[in-house]
């Protein structure tokens, strides 16, 4: 991967040496959740130079003003400036409160993502979207913003339960989806504990990269990574507060089986595809059950930020291994589409 951000390596000895020594700093603060500090810390805190270390609470339902008001504040009392760095170690959600906290203390700190799950790793730690929750909406308030550096230990998978891991997998399956069908075939041979995971995540990664080196602020083509997720995230967001909220990946298998009903309703992809993307993604994830609201749904969808006006816009697939964007999708498809899988 050419003039990459991103540096693969399972040894995190080699990662973080080769990044200190081409890159100077006034202090260095490594932001954890409680998860990341007790299992991942431990294993990379010897390679690390003078530092402190900044502890949040670990989850989605954190992923807000409130907890960003403490990293800040933490920053301030430790009179970080603005030639002082942090280093994220965590999953998705803290990669993108911690970046957004670091591009926006005075401006804009130097910040390092060292993503800790799957997920992260071949998304969400990829092409500088940061943001945080608010108001029960999803990333609704954020900025674009590249880490130095974003520097990817493949051994942090190791320490992965299942359902962390799976998912993680639902990006990787997007990917596969909108840009490569040749892989689609290929993981599809697989089940989820069986995948080439050496050879993936680079995969997964270069996608994401080249699509986002191409479009950075999301303008056009880089819509395409948000196939599966406008009634993924809503989806997500409606069971944050529920009793059994759902991990993100899980979301957007969801969003990813519904939004290719659509695509098929609009003629973009074979009946037989369809049933490629359903039965695979069933297999691996199984079927949600618990009942949900299609109002709430729908509602939430309006507040999506890809959406023009009042129009519902999406990634659709076009075809497997290639998609559209800004497709306007009514109501009535979206209610067609959830009771679709509600069906299955």
């Amino acid at each position: 991967m050419p003039n990459s951000l991103v540096r693969l390596n399972p040894q995190p000895e080699a990662l973080l040496t080769q990044f200190f020594l081409e890159n100077s700093f006034t202090q260095l603060a490594v932001l954890v959740d409680s998860n990341t500090h007790l299992v991942c810390y431990p294993t990379i805190s010897q390679y690390l130079p003078k530092h402190t270390v900044i502890e949040v609470p670990p989850g989605e339902q954190h992923k807000n003003l409130n907890t960003c008001q403490t990293i800040w504040k933490e920053l301030t009392q430790l009179n970080f400036d603005r030639h002082a760095m942090l280093l994220v170690l965590g999953g998705g959600v803290l990669g993108d409160m911690g970046g957004f906290c670091a591009a926006t203390y005075k401006r804009g700190i130097g910040f390092v993502l060292m993503p800790t799950t799957l997920l992260a790793q071949v998304d969400a730690s990829v092409g500088g979207k940061l943001g945080i929750d608010f108001e029960n909406y999803k990333n609704h308030i954020g900025v674009f913003q590249l880490p130095l550096a974003t520097l990817v230990n493949t051994a942090f998978l190791k320490t992965l339960p299942a359902h962390e891991l799976r998912s993680g997998y639902a990006e990787v399956i997007k990917h596969c989806l909108i840009a490569d069908r040749a892989m689609w075939n290929t993981i599809r041979k697989n089940d989820l504990l069986n995948q080439d995971w050496p050879m993936l995540i680079p995969h997964s990664i270069g996608i994401k990269e080249s699509i986002t080196n191409q479009d950075p602020t999301e303008k056009g083509i880089r819509k395409t990574l948000n196939f599966g997720h406008t009634l993924g995230h809503a989806l997500e967001t409606h069971f944050l507060d529920s009793g059994r909220p759902l991990l993100h990946g899980e979301a957007i298998a969801m969003g990813m089986i519904a939004e290719t009903y659509i695509a098929r309703q609009k003629g973009l992809v074979a009946a037989d595809e369809l049933t490629e993307v359903r039965q695979y993604i069933l297999q691996i994830f199984g079927k949600v059950t618990v009942k949900f609201d299609d109002h709430t749904i729908l509602q939430l969808v309006l507040q999506d930020k890809k959406n023009k006006g009042n129009t519902v816009l999406m990634a659709l697939p076009k075809g497997l291994g290639h998609c559209m964007w800004d497709v306007a999708v009514s109501e009535m498809e979206m209610k067609e589409a959830l009771d679709y899988y509600r069906s299955l």
